[in-house]
């Protein structure tokens, strides 16, 4: 017995040592280690155990997309990867080349016009989400993306990669993007700050803009992104703004971004866009990347060693000429980033090529997918109600995830709208010809076919004959010139004599239907000619299951223009001002419509286009009631309440993105006609009726006051209008504000 109770008490002995040493150990740990510490207490003590040298090795780069950690402490590398519609594969360590993994291809999402066209920030939530789980699952923290820059020409290379006009909807849009990623630990880097609104001259071009169009158009989105969607990382922009680099701006990164908007998170250079040592330092910028590249296709050549932020950088630290307070602020940051992903306790594990994501990208694309024209019910066409489908089109069968840029795409797979047709109809109903070649691709630049044109004319022409219908695909794609990054598209026209042959299938079956795949708008001289016209974006690896699920009705189209299409390319606010406006003399771009950008220009100059920002028809039609407010006259802090009524008055179910638009008739400055203020995805099933509610703050229908330098909210009356479209309002009601 005396044996037995020597043996518990040894254990217990030995167990409370084990106990003891454990606290002791725990106790000894260093606080930025200890994940039931705040954030702020761990980079305060990681500061402090840093050396000199330790911390500017943080603030540049070290392979093309990482940065160095601090071994010695045990704290990781930010590693960074392109988005915005997929994690890009992984490249070399000091080459652009593919590193050739075989376990690094990625769901391909939508791009994000056809998200802006959703108009519902749930599916922006749901992508977020997934790209994140993705970033995640491949051990990045840091996605770059998404990109919020203004739709302010048809002709940027960039468009596709953005969220359209307004910076309302790119506001409402980006911010559940931003929240999705980052639930993944995974850090959204908003690019690019600011005004890169085009890819000519993109790397020395200096912005002129009044400040008024600066911060009503160009930074609501960032706002939003930085306030509301709290985003741990922001990237500069290649381009000037009144004398200054972006990468290196006082006025954007200091002033606005990090004291206005009190952003506590990293800015980061775009590849290649630090040009200065005294402002990388002084001017706002926390980590370089890319120096001595284009940012694209130029391998390096100066060593990450001699970065502006690297051992010049230390040498002035050690001389004086810089301070250590600046140093630890950029170091700080880094660290709150680190601390928030890599080394957060909460980080899940992500996932990648998932089925819930497939599900996800189709689901954004159906309803990005935007019905232009529908004369006489010609979509949808249900299965087996045609024998033969002649399906007409290079982009039918042509890859549309790889090229583009920075956003081009390793994916796991690429549904093309051929397959997603056949897979649909059923192979013996479908035939196909290519009608037009776009040649092959090198350096992202399209090389001129060899293939005779008149040739695949002909051939296209002689199966729209013997078809029941036809269904072109074409467009745009994703090569130089076209819809690119480093080179804007130098025409509105489709490319290819894709025109011609249009023509041609149109005196060969006047039963034609356009499907168009772009991130811009085109011109369209045969708009009068053609029954059907199908904005179908760039959809990613679901494409052609979403486009054929459309086609075929089995989906009810919903998706809206984020961006407004022009007749001709002069009718576009910033070409019709000539070259100093758009692309500016090789060194200045001056903004000269100044607010008027989009559908507010359309309105302000009574000029028509093609098709008006938030158009899209649907297989089914909706009734508006009239608008009503909560009350008629409020104060500046009040939320104004907008109610109507809304029917969908057709034979089948759907959804309608119903807007809310407000204008002040009489103001001390210019105002637009009208501007968007509020809108609302509602979902109706046939011969529902739903009240529609949404809420506007007051104080959002402020303009900028440049004498005053903030927001001013005039007293007097506003208009507040429901309308299907920027081009369709149903009604109107007046307030007053007091």
């Amino acid at each position: 017995m005396k044996k037995n109770h020597f043996i518990v008490v040894s254990v217990l002995l030995l167990f409370l040592l084990l106990v003891l040493g454990v606290n002791s150990v725990s106790a000894q740990k260093p606080a930025y280690l200890d994940v039931n510490q705040s954030i702020e207490k761990r980079i305060e003590n990681a500061l402090s155990l840093m050396t000199l040298e330790e911390k500017v090795a943080m603030c540049h780069a070290q392979s093309k997309f990482s940065s160095r950690g601090v071994p010695r402490l045990g704290i990781p590398e930010v590693w960074t990867d392109d988005g915005p519609h997929g994690v890009r594969e992984e490249v070399l360590w000091d080459k652009w080349s593919a590193a050739g993994w075989t376990n690094d291809s990625c769901t391909a999402f939508p791009a994000l016009t056809c998200l802006a066209a959703s108009f519902n920030p749930q599916m922006s939530l749901n992508y977020g989400k997934a790209i994140g789980e993705e970033a995640r699952y491949r051990n990045k923290n840091m996605l770059l993306g998404p990109g919020v820059n203004i739709y302010r020409t048809p002709l940027n290379g960039r468009n596709f990669e953005y969220m359209g006009e307004d910076p309302y909807l790119a506001s409402r849009m980006c911010v559940p993007y931003i929240q999705g990623v980052q639930q993944n630990g995974v850090a959204a880097c908003v690019k690019h700050f600011a005004l890169n609104n085009q890819e000519t001259n993109r790397r020395a071009i200096n912005v002129e803009i009044s400040d008024r169009a600066l911060h009503e158009i160009y930074l609501p989105a960032f706002k939003a992104a930085v306030q509301e969607g709290n985003a741990w990382s922001i990237m500069g922009s290649y381009n000037k703004f009144r004398g200054e680099y972006n990468c290196h701006n006082d006025l954007l990164l200091n002033k606005i971004l990090k004291n206005d908007w009190k952003f506590d998170g990293v800015v980061i250079s775009d590849w290649g866009g630090v040009h200065n040592g005294d402002q990388a330092v002084n001017n706002g910028l926390d980590l370089e990347m890319g120096t001595s590249t284009n940012g694209f296709t130029t391998d390096g050549t100066t060593p990450y060693s001699q970065y502006f932020l690297a051992a010049p950088y230390l040498k002035g630290l050690k001389s004086g000429k810089y301070t250590e307070t600046v140093l630890n602020d950029k170091v700080s940051r880094i660290l709150r980033l680190i601390f928030r992903t890599t080394m957060s306790a909460n980080r899940p594990f992500g996932k990648f090529v998932s089925p819930e994501h497939s599900e996800i990208a189709r689901k954004i694309a159906e309803e990005g997918i935007v019905l232009l024209k529908n004369e006489n019910e010609f979509l949808p066409i249900p299965v087996d109600k045609y024998k033969k489908i002649a399906v007409i089109g290079k982009n039918a069968i042509k890859s549309l995830i790889v090229g583009g840029g920075s956003s081009s795409l390793k994916a796991a797979y690429e549904v093309s709208p051929l397959n997603g047709l056949i897979k649909k109809y059923g192979k013996d109903h479908i035939v196909y010809s290519k009608g037009y070649d776009s040649g092959k691709t090198e350096y992202s630049k399209e090389i001129n076919s060899k293939v005779n044109a008149d040739s695949l004319i002909k051939a296209a022409v002689e199966i729209a004959k013997t078809a029941d219908i036809v269904l072109f695909v074409g467009g745009l794609n994703k090569s130089k010139f076209q819809d690119s990054e480093t080179a804007d598209r130098e025409s509105l026209d489709l490319p290819f004599g894709q025109d011609k042959l249009i023509a041609a299938l149109l005196k060969a079956n006047k039963n034609t239907a356009i499907i168009l795949n772009s991130g811009n708008a085109v011109s369209m001289p045969w708009v009068k000619d053609v029954p059907a016209i199908v904005q179908a974006w760039y959809l990613g690896s679901e494409a052609g299951n979403a486009f054929a699920n459309v086609i075929a009705g089995d989906i009810n189209p919903s998706g809206k223009l984020p961006f407004s299409f022009p007749k001709k390319l002069e009718d576009n606010a910033a070409i019709s001002f000539g070259q100093i406006s758009y692309p500016g003399d090789g060194e200045i771009e001056k903004y000269k419509e100044d607010i008027l950008v989009g559908y507010r220009w359309f309105d302000t100059k009574k000029i028509t286009p093609l098709f008006p920002f938030g158009f899209g028809l649907s297989y089914t039609s909706f009734e508006y009631g009239k608008i009503a407010t909560d009350k008629k006259v409020y104060s500046s802090d009040d939320l104004i309440k907008v109610s109507f009524t809304l029917k969908n008055s057709g034979k089948v179910d759907g959804a309608e993105a119903a807007q809310v638009y407000v204008s002040q008739p009489k103001a001390s400055v210019v105002r637009p006609l009208k501007e968007l203020k509020a809108f609302k995805k509602v979902f109706l099933k046939a011969g529902e009726i739903q009240t529609v509610e949404m809420e506007i703050k007051a104080k959002d229908m402020a303009f900028y006051n440049e004498n005053a330098k903030e927001w001013t909210l005039e007293s007097g009356e506003f208009i507040l209008r429901n309308a299907a479209s920027a081009a369709d309002v149903k009604s109107s009601i007046s307030i007053s504000i007091k």
